[in-house]
């Protein structure tokens, strides 16, 4: 018998406990040991829980328990997870964690403590879907050459019913957090961190590159309008919230932003709190994972398969999937300056003589070519018109050199807006 703790008895802690107890018989057959939930630990003893196990507010007396054969850590945080998995792993135990934050920051050093001592994090990224596993394991005897993924259900969302509904961001937003979709601070959510997380993760196991979110290019959805979905659909795009990496030679581009994606594109038909994930490998091709990103038994779901992973006697399986470094082909992270994309560029403007001509030179003195153009009237509001524009491939210094220029222009009315093009 595996005696599992989980510390956490949350939405997807309380899941967990209930799938292993209903699904018993299918999780031993598969396992061959049975997987059993002995305790919880929760901050509030007074709050109900639909769970049948023990359940106690006393970390201490769990975590010192020798009864106890793999620990669930669904808290939350970052700083006290850290510590406590720490504290575990070098007691020789295995841990089960769907912690992306946690990872985000300190999955080297988990790995370098846990020294063969199996961690489980299946569930870290997109929920349900089965992606690190299949990045660690399925998709191991390829060099990875991008992953581009729809990360985070509650930006997925709210683009959606932007591109379908035509629907402003705030209304949306209201909307999703009135849903249970949003939480009251959105911040997580819709500024990208999230996903940055958990394409920080995923890079790891794809190219064994470090990194920490400070050091990636990361934007959110909070300033699209309709005015940009206006264009997206008159050149056939669909906007996403995207996390991307790319391999480069011996460099890894890494971002987290909203994306224009052309229609034809497998990942721009992944609508609403679904998750998506593209993953291109020079032997295989390019895969696509589709599925619930959160959820209580999604996640849960992820969680367990973690638990028979390690029941099996998964033991001295590298948490990153890299038993040792590449041999002489180190990766770096690629400098934000130098990633290179086509992008889409917004600005209200007055309407007088010479406004294009002046935009356009600066853009033509930073090396940037427009590739497509429209003009829209401000209905209302007289001498005042919104200019829209689409870019050849050019680089990020040179787009954000660009608009800074033109920002400072006496006829421009509003800070230029700039999503990037991803085909």
């Amino acid at each position: 018998m595996i005696k599992v703790a989980i510390l956490g008895v949350g939405t997807v802690g309380s899941a967990v406990a209930n799938i292993l107890q209903r699904n018993a018989d299918i999780i031993k057959a598969r396992s061959g040991k049975e997987i059993v939930p002995v305790v919880g630990v929760v901050k509030d003893l007074s709050k109900k829980r639909d769970v049948n196990i023990e359940l106690t507010d006393d970390l201490e007396a769990v975590l010192n328990k020798d009864d106890i054969d793999i620990y669930v850590e669904l808290m939350g945080g970052v700083d006290e997870p850290h510590a406590i998995l720490k504290r575990i792993l070098s007691k020789g135990k295995p841990v089960v964690t769907a912690n992306k934050a946690l990872l985000a920051y300190h999955r080297y050093d988990l790995q370098s403590v846990a020294k063969g001592i199996a961690i489980g994090f299946e569930a870290s990224v997109a929920g349900g879907i089965p992606i690190i596993k299949s990045l660690r394991e399925g998709l191991s005897a390829n060099h990875i050459k991008s992953i581009k993924g729809i990360m985070n259900g509650t930006s997925n969302f709210i683009l959606t019913k932007m591109m379908q509904e035509k629907i402003d961001f705030s209304t949306v937003l209201a909307k999703a957090q009135e849903l249970g979709y949003a939480e009251a601070d959105p911040t997580f959510d819709v500024g990208g961190f999230d996903a940055a997380h958990k394409l920080l993760i995923l890079a790891s196991i794809a190219y064994g590159v470090h990194g920490d979110p400070e050091d990636i290019l990361i934007k959110g959805i909070d300033r699209i309008t309709q005015e940009d979905v206006f264009f997206a659909k008159e050149f056939e795009y669909t906007i996403k919230l995207l996390g991307i990496a790319k391999r480069h030679r011996n460099e890894v581009e890494l971002r987290v932003h909203p994306a224009m994606v052309p229609n034809s594109q497998m990942i721009s038909k992944v609508d609403g709190v679904m998750n998506g994930i593209s993953v291109i490998g020079d032997a295989v091709g390019e895969t696509m994972y589709y599925g619930p990103g959160a959820g209580g038994e999604a996640t849960a779901s992820s969680v367990i398969a973690d638990l028979i992973d390690i029941a099996r006697d998964g033991k001295d399986t590298p948490m990153l999937g890299f038993k040792k470094p590449l041999a002489n082909r180190a990766l770096t992270l690629m400098s934000q300056e130098n990633i290179e994309t086509k992008y889409y560029m917004r600005m209200h403007v007055k309407d007088e003589k010479g406004v294009l001509a002046k935009i356009t030179t600066i853009l033509g003195d930073n090396d940037i070519s427009i590739d497509s153009f429209l003009q829209k009237p401000e209905g209302s509001i007289k001498d005042r018109v919104t200019l829209l524009f689409a870019t050849h491939t050019c680089k990020e210094k040179d787009i954000k050199n660009a608009l800074s220029k033109i920002e400072s222009l006496d006829f421009v009315l509003s800070k230029p807006f700039m999503i990037r093009i991803e085909e």
